[in-house]
């Protein structure tokens, strides 16, 4: 065989090779995933000293999952997603505890909250002038 019919044979042989296991199911639509019957309720929040949210420092942070169940690393997550739910998932709505009594020194406390509540994407962001107000601000969402 000439050369040149040895190369083209060896050519068709690698591409058949390397080709054919393509044709048929792999061309094919990819299953749908399953979805689940809950929408996804997955947060992040930190907490740091300072005024502007852009450079804070995060010195804590905890992970907060509401959907299907509720885990994560916060301390309460099981009061803390109820809370959420409470409010609607308004981080403005929450209630702070009746009767803390906290000084008025400035030291501000930055809080953030990222991910997702109930399927819909959230960036929070909050001062408190000082621990006490953040700890009393919310009843269980803050303390960690």
């Amino acid at each position: 065989m000439p050369k040149t019919a040895r190369l083209a044979a060896t050519l068709t042989l690698a591409a058949t090779a390397v080709c054919g296991p393509l044709t048929g199911s792999a061309f094919a639509a990819p299953e749908p995933s399953v979805t689940g019957l809950y929408a996804p309720s997955a947060l992040v929040l930190t907490v740091g000293h300072g005024e502007n949210p852009a450079t804070v420092t995060p010195e804590r942070a905890v992970t907060l999952t509401c959907a299907p169940k509720a885990s994560g690393t916060h301390p309460a997550p099981f009061d803390a997603c109820a809370e959420l739910r409470d409010s609607g998932g308004d981080f403005d709505a929450l209630s702070g505890r009746a009767g803390a009594m906290c000084s008025k020194q400035y030291d501000p406390v930055t809080v953030t909250v990222h991910g997702v509540w109930q399927g819909k994407r959230i960036a929070y962001e909050r001062v408190f002038a000082n621990e006490c107000l953040k700890d009393s601000g919310a009843s269980v969402l803050y303390a960690f």
